[in-house]
Protein backbone atom coordinates (compact mmCIF):
# COMPACT_ATOMS: atom_id res chain seq x y z
CA UNK A 1 0.00 0.00 0.00
CA UNK A 2 0.82 3.58 -0.85
CA UNK A 3 -0.04 6.31 2.54
CA UNK A 4 0.62 9.55 2.39
CA UNK A 5 1.95 11.71 6.36
CA UNK A 6 1.73 15.15 6.61
CA UNK A 7 2.49 17.18 9.86
CA UNK A 8 0.02 18.82 11.15
CA UNK A 9 0.77 21.90 13.83
CA UNK A 10 -0.87 23.58 16.80
CA UNK A 11 -0.03 26.90 17.27
CA UNK A 12 -0.51 30.15 19.19
CA UNK A 13 0.25 33.82 18.58
CA UNK A 14 -0.33 34.26 22.60
CA UNK A 15 2.50 32.50 24.81
CA UNK A 16 4.13 34.66 27.20
CA UNK A 17 7.55 35.86 26.74
CA UNK A 18 8.52 34.10 23.74
CA UNK A 19 10.29 35.21 20.41
CA UNK A 20 7.09 35.26 17.76
CA UNK A 21 8.68 34.00 14.24
CA UNK A 22 6.80 33.38 10.99
CA UNK A 23 5.38 30.37 10.27
CA UNK A 24 4.02 30.22 6.40
CA UNK A 25 3.38 34.01 6.96
CA UNK A 26 2.04 33.61 10.35
CA UNK A 27 3.31 35.21 13.36
CA UNK A 28 3.67 32.72 16.24
CA UNK A 29 5.22 32.22 19.49
CA UNK A 30 4.55 28.79 20.21
CA UNK A 31 4.21 25.47 17.97
CA UNK A 32 4.08 22.12 18.42
CA UNK A 33 4.24 19.55 15.64
CA UNK A 34 1.75 17.77 17.87
CA UNK A 35 -0.29 15.43 14.97
CA UNK A 36 1.06 12.79 12.36
CA UNK A 37 -1.65 12.57 9.94
CA UNK A 38 -1.57 9.05 7.93
CA UNK A 39 -3.86 9.29 4.30
CA UNK A 40 -4.09 5.76 3.12
CA UNK A 41 -3.99 6.43 -0.79
CA UNK A 42 -5.85 4.19 -2.36
CA UNK A 43 -9.29 4.73 -0.38
CA UNK A 44 -8.32 8.03 1.25
CA UNK A 45 -9.46 6.62 4.72
CA UNK A 46 -7.35 9.57 7.43
CA UNK A 47 -5.81 8.92 10.98
CA UNK A 48 -4.39 10.85 13.26
CA UNK A 49 -1.84 10.14 15.80
CA UNK A 50 -0.93 12.13 18.61
CA UNK A 51 2.68 12.83 18.25
CA UNK A 52 3.37 15.26 21.14
CA UNK A 53 0.34 13.93 23.76
CA UNK A 54 1.89 16.93 26.16
CA UNK A 55 0.42 19.36 24.15
CA UNK A 56 -2.47 21.76 26.04
CA UNK A 57 -3.83 22.60 23.12
CA UNK A 58 -4.15 19.01 21.98
CA UNK A 59 -5.51 18.22 24.73
CA UNK A 60 -8.31 20.32 24.16
CA UNK A 61 -8.83 19.75 20.64
CA UNK A 62 -8.84 15.36 21.68
CA UNK A 63 -11.58 16.39 24.53
CA UNK A 64 -13.87 18.06 22.42
CA UNK A 65 -13.94 15.49 19.60
CA UNK A 66 -13.14 12.08 21.67
CA UNK A 67 -11.83 9.20 19.45
CA UNK A 68 -10.56 11.30 16.67
CA UNK A 69 -6.64 11.03 18.14
CA UNK A 70 -4.85 7.96 18.20
CA UNK A 71 -1.96 7.59 20.56
CA UNK A 72 1.80 7.57 18.14
CA UNK A 73 2.02 4.23 19.96
CA UNK A 74 -0.61 2.69 17.67
CA UNK A 75 1.00 3.39 14.54
CA UNK A 76 2.55 0.48 12.64
CA UNK A 77 6.25 0.13 12.92
CA UNK A 78 6.63 0.11 8.95
CA UNK A 79 5.67 3.87 8.84
CA UNK A 80 6.82 4.98 12.40
CA UNK A 81 10.14 4.20 10.32
CA UNK A 82 9.28 6.82 8.22
CA UNK A 83 8.25 9.79 9.99
CA UNK A 84 10.64 12.36 9.29
CA UNK A 85 11.24 15.99 11.39
CA UNK A 86 9.37 18.64 9.69
CA UNK A 87 11.16 21.46 8.27
CA UNK A 88 8.35 24.01 8.74
CA UNK A 89 9.73 23.76 12.99
CA UNK A 90 13.56 23.21 11.45
CA UNK A 91 13.39 26.21 10.04
CA UNK A 92 12.10 28.18 12.78
CA UNK A 93 14.42 26.36 15.47
CA UNK A 94 17.22 27.63 13.33
CA UNK A 95 16.50 31.25 12.95
CA UNK A 96 15.90 31.47 16.85
CA UNK A 97 19.31 29.85 17.57
CA UNK A 98 21.04 31.79 15.18
CA UNK A 99 20.15 34.22 18.28
CA UNK A 100 19.92 32.53 21.24
CA UNK A 101 22.97 30.41 21.17
CA UNK A 102 25.23 32.99 22.67
CA UNK A 103 24.82 31.65 26.61
CA UNK A 104 27.07 35.02 28.01
CA UNK A 105 24.98 37.87 28.57
CA UNK A 106 26.85 40.30 27.14
CA UNK A 107 27.66 39.03 24.16
CA UNK A 108 24.00 38.51 23.72
CA UNK A 109 23.16 42.03 24.49
CA UNK A 110 25.91 43.36 22.52
CA UNK A 111 24.83 40.45 19.57
CA UNK A 112 28.42 39.92 19.17
CA UNK A 113 28.19 36.08 18.23
CA UNK A 114 24.85 36.51 15.90
CA UNK A 115 24.75 34.10 12.93
CA UNK A 116 22.23 34.01 10.24
CA UNK A 117 21.06 31.35 7.40
CA UNK A 118 23.45 32.21 4.48
CA UNK A 119 21.22 33.25 1.29
CA UNK A 120 21.80 31.70 -1.96
CA UNK A 121 20.50 32.66 -5.69
CA UNK A 122 17.43 29.99 -6.78
CA UNK A 123 18.74 26.88 -7.75
CA UNK A 124 17.19 25.63 -11.13
CA UNK A 125 15.17 26.83 -14.03
CA UNK A 126 14.15 29.94 -12.23
CA UNK A 127 17.58 31.08 -10.43
CA UNK A 128 17.41 34.07 -13.12
CA UNK A 129 14.22 35.51 -12.09
CA UNK A 130 15.05 38.96 -10.09
CA UNK A 131 14.05 39.68 -6.51
CA UNK A 132 15.22 39.04 -3.02
CA UNK A 133 17.47 36.47 -2.73
CA UNK A 134 15.94 33.94 -0.07
CA UNK A 135 17.95 31.82 2.42
CA UNK A 136 18.76 28.42 2.42
CA UNK A 137 16.57 25.86 2.50
CA UNK A 138 17.21 22.69 4.98
CA UNK A 139 18.40 19.83 2.83
CA UNK A 140 17.72 16.20 3.85
CA UNK A 141 20.88 13.91 3.34
CA UNK A 142 22.09 10.11 4.58
CA UNK A 143 25.75 10.94 6.32
CA UNK A 144 27.33 9.48 9.22
CA UNK A 145 27.50 12.22 12.54
CA UNK A 146 30.67 12.77 13.81
CA UNK A 147 31.01 10.21 16.92
CA UNK A 148 28.42 7.74 15.66
CA UNK A 149 29.20 4.31 14.33
CA UNK A 150 26.48 4.41 10.90
CA UNK A 151 25.13 6.75 8.88
CA UNK A 152 21.41 7.77 9.62
CA UNK A 153 19.08 10.31 7.90
CA UNK A 154 19.50 13.85 8.49
CA UNK A 155 17.88 17.35 7.88
CA UNK A 156 20.94 19.87 7.79
CA UNK A 157 21.52 23.89 7.43
CA UNK A 158 24.23 25.66 7.69
CA UNK A 159 25.09 29.27 9.82
CA UNK A 160 27.21 32.00 8.69
CA UNK A 161 28.35 34.56 11.27
CA UNK A 162 26.46 37.64 10.92
CA UNK A 163 26.93 39.72 7.53
CA UNK A 164 29.49 37.25 6.55
CA UNK A 165 30.01 34.61 4.06
CA UNK A 166 32.04 31.77 5.95
CA UNK A 167 30.51 28.89 7.46
CA UNK A 168 30.36 29.25 11.67
CA UNK A 169 28.33 26.29 12.09
CA UNK A 170 25.66 23.95 11.10
CA UNK A 171 22.77 22.15 12.79
CA UNK A 172 21.21 18.62 11.66
CA UNK A 173 17.86 16.99 13.11
CA UNK A 174 18.13 13.54 13.45
CA UNK A 175 15.36 11.18 12.17
CA UNK A 176 15.97 7.22 12.78
CA UNK A 177 14.76 5.77 15.71
CA UNK A 178 15.14 6.41 19.04
CA UNK A 179 17.23 9.75 17.92
CA UNK A 180 14.17 10.97 16.25
CA UNK A 181 13.73 14.97 17.30
CA UNK A 182 16.97 15.53 18.15
CA UNK A 183 19.15 18.41 17.44
CA UNK A 184 22.90 18.80 17.26
CA UNK A 185 24.91 21.66 15.75
CA UNK A 186 28.64 21.21 15.06
CA UNK A 187 31.02 24.46 15.01
CA UNK A 188 33.76 25.15 12.73
CA UNK A 189 37.23 26.18 14.62
CA UNK A 190 37.29 30.09 14.36
CA UNK A 191 40.74 29.77 13.26
CA UNK A 192 40.03 28.24 10.02
CA UNK A 193 38.13 29.76 7.28
CA UNK A 194 36.01 27.49 6.03
CA UNK A 195 33.81 28.69 2.60
CA UNK A 196 30.12 29.30 3.16
CA UNK A 197 27.59 28.05 0.35
CA UNK A 198 27.12 32.68 -1.28
CA UNK A 199 31.05 32.09 -1.41
CA UNK A 200 31.32 28.60 -3.48
CA UNK A 201 29.17 30.30 -5.51
CA UNK A 202 30.71 33.55 -5.84
CA UNK A 203 33.38 31.50 -6.44
CA UNK A 204 32.14 29.55 -9.11
CA UNK A 205 30.35 32.40 -10.71
CA UNK A 206 34.10 34.53 -10.96
CA UNK A 207 35.92 31.69 -12.17
CA UNK A 208 37.25 32.47 -15.75
CA UNK A 209 36.92 29.16 -17.11
CA UNK A 210 33.73 28.66 -15.55
CA UNK A 211 32.16 32.42 -16.98
CA UNK A 212 33.81 31.72 -19.90
CA UNK A 213 31.97 28.44 -20.76
CA UNK A 214 28.67 29.49 -19.73
CA UNK A 215 28.88 33.13 -21.95
CA UNK A 216 29.49 30.51 -24.95
CA UNK A 217 26.51 28.32 -24.20
CA UNK A 218 24.28 31.37 -23.64
CA UNK A 219 25.16 33.47 -27.04
CA UNK A 220 24.30 30.42 -28.25
CA UNK A 221 20.90 30.69 -27.38
CA UNK A 222 20.86 27.34 -24.83
CA UNK A 223 19.92 28.42 -21.11
CA UNK A 224 22.28 27.37 -18.68
CA UNK A 225 20.85 25.76 -15.40
CA UNK A 226 22.66 25.41 -11.86
CA UNK A 227 21.37 22.21 -10.51
CA UNK A 228 21.42 22.43 -6.78
CA UNK A 229 24.52 22.58 -4.83
CA UNK A 230 25.15 19.40 -3.07
CA UNK A 231 27.12 20.06 0.50
CA UNK A 232 29.23 17.15 2.17
CA UNK A 233 30.59 17.25 5.23
CA UNK A 234 34.09 16.39 5.68
CA UNK A 235 35.67 16.40 9.02
CA UNK A 236 36.52 19.88 9.53
CA UNK A 237 35.18 21.14 6.49
CA UNK A 238 32.88 20.69 3.68
CA UNK A 239 32.99 19.41 -0.03
CA UNK A 240 30.86 21.42 -2.48
CA UNK A 241 29.07 19.70 -5.51
CA UNK A 242 27.47 21.67 -8.27
CA UNK A 243 25.36 20.35 -11.68
CA UNK A 244 25.18 22.45 -14.87
CA UNK A 245 23.03 21.84 -17.23
CA UNK A 246 22.46 22.81 -21.06
CA UNK A 247 18.65 23.29 -22.00
CA UNK A 248 18.57 24.01 -25.81
CA UNK A 249 16.23 26.93 -26.85
CA UNK A 250 13.71 24.35 -28.31
CA UNK A 251 14.37 21.62 -26.42
CA UNK A 252 12.35 20.66 -22.99
CA UNK A 253 14.61 18.53 -21.29
CA UNK A 254 17.78 19.77 -19.60
CA UNK A 255 21.10 17.78 -20.42
CA UNK A 256 24.64 17.80 -17.78
CA UNK A 257 27.37 19.35 -19.43
CA UNK A 258 29.22 20.22 -16.29
CA UNK A 259 30.21 19.46 -12.82
CA UNK A 260 31.69 21.85 -10.86
CA UNK A 261 33.59 20.65 -7.87
CA UNK A 262 34.70 23.15 -4.86
CA UNK A 263 36.80 22.27 -1.84
CA UNK A 264 38.70 24.52 0.52
CA UNK A 265 40.21 26.77 -2.03
CA UNK A 266 40.23 24.78 -4.98
CA UNK A 267 37.36 24.47 -7.58
CA UNK A 268 36.92 22.50 -11.19
CA UNK A 269 34.73 22.50 -13.46
CA UNK A 270 34.54 19.04 -15.62
CA UNK A 271 32.44 16.86 -17.60
CA UNK A 272 32.10 14.09 -15.06
CA UNK A 273 32.68 14.45 -11.11
CA UNK A 274 35.24 11.57 -11.82
CA UNK A 275 37.33 14.22 -13.52
CA UNK A 276 36.43 17.31 -11.19
CA UNK A 277 37.71 15.19 -8.10
CA UNK A 278 40.82 14.24 -9.60
CA UNK A 279 41.35 17.84 -10.22
CA UNK A 280 40.74 18.63 -7.04
CA UNK A 281 42.91 16.16 -5.12
CA UNK A 282 45.52 16.38 -7.56
CA UNK A 283 45.51 12.73 -9.18
CA UNK A 284 44.58 12.96 -12.96
CA UNK A 285 47.49 13.19 -15.28
CA UNK A 286 49.95 13.25 -12.18
CA UNK A 287 48.93 10.39 -11.45
CA UNK A 288 49.45 8.57 -15.23
CA UNK A 289 52.65 10.49 -15.25
CA UNK A 290 53.89 8.42 -12.59
CA UNK A 291 52.68 5.45 -14.08
CA UNK A 292 54.83 5.73 -17.30
CA UNK A 293 57.88 6.76 -15.63
CA UNK A 294 60.12 3.91 -14.91
CA UNK A 295 62.65 6.11 -12.49
CA UNK A 296 60.24 7.27 -10.33
CA UNK A 297 59.38 5.64 -6.85
CA UNK A 298 55.89 5.92 -5.19
CA UNK A 299 55.41 8.12 -2.74
CA UNK A 300 55.18 6.63 1.04
CA UNK A 301 52.57 9.69 2.14
CA UNK A 302 49.07 8.80 1.81
CA UNK A 303 47.55 6.08 -0.63
CA UNK A 304 48.87 4.62 -3.97
CA UNK A 305 47.32 6.60 -6.68
CA UNK A 306 45.81 3.40 -7.84
CA UNK A 307 44.00 3.05 -4.75
CA UNK A 308 42.87 6.65 -4.74
CA UNK A 309 41.77 6.85 -8.82
CA UNK A 310 39.18 3.78 -8.01
CA UNK A 311 37.87 5.84 -4.98
CA UNK A 312 37.38 8.47 -7.56
CA UNK A 313 35.59 6.27 -10.17
CA UNK A 314 33.68 4.61 -7.38
CA UNK A 315 33.21 8.17 -6.45
CA UNK A 316 31.43 9.08 -9.59
CA UNK A 317 28.99 6.34 -9.98
CA UNK A 318 27.44 7.09 -6.19
CA UNK A 319 27.10 11.04 -7.60
CA UNK A 320 25.79 9.78 -11.51
CA UNK A 321 23.36 7.16 -9.19
CA UNK A 322 22.33 10.34 -7.20
CA UNK A 323 21.39 12.59 -10.40
CA UNK A 324 19.42 9.91 -12.17
CA UNK A 325 17.32 9.03 -8.39
CA UNK A 326 16.62 12.69 -8.22
CA UNK A 327 15.60 13.56 -12.07
CA UNK A 328 13.19 10.30 -11.34
CA UNK A 329 11.74 11.59 -7.71
CA UNK A 330 13.10 8.45 -5.60
CA UNK A 331 14.90 10.35 -2.49
CA UNK A 332 15.24 6.94 -0.93
CA UNK A 333 17.70 6.06 -3.27
CA UNK A 334 18.94 9.31 -3.68
CA UNK A 335 19.89 9.84 0.07
CA UNK A 336 21.29 6.42 -0.25
CA UNK A 337 23.58 7.32 -3.14
CA UNK A 338 24.92 10.75 -1.25
CA UNK A 339 25.67 8.62 1.34
CA UNK A 340 28.34 6.54 -0.53
CA UNK A 341 29.36 9.24 -2.34
CA UNK A 342 30.08 11.05 1.29
CA UNK A 343 31.46 7.34 2.43
CA UNK A 344 34.07 7.21 -0.47
CA UNK A 345 35.28 10.82 0.01
CA UNK A 346 35.67 10.59 3.54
Amino acid sequence: KVYWIADAYTTSDRYPYSQPLLLNGKSVNYVRNSVKVVVDAYNGSVVFYQADAGDPILKTYATIFPGTFRPLSEMPESLVSHLRYPEDIFTLQTAAYSVYHMDDPQIFYNKEDQWEIPAIPSEGEGASRPGAIPPMQPRHIIMKLPGEQKEEYVLMLPFTPRAKDNLSAWMVARNDGESYGKLLVYRFPKDKLVFGPKQIIGRINQDSEISQQISLWSQGGSQVIQGPLLVIPIEESLLYVRPLYLKAEAGKIPELKRVVVAYENKIAMEETLEEGLSKIFGIGAAGKSQQGAATKTPSSNGPPAKDVEERIQRAASAYEEALRAQREGDWTRYGEAIRRLGDILK
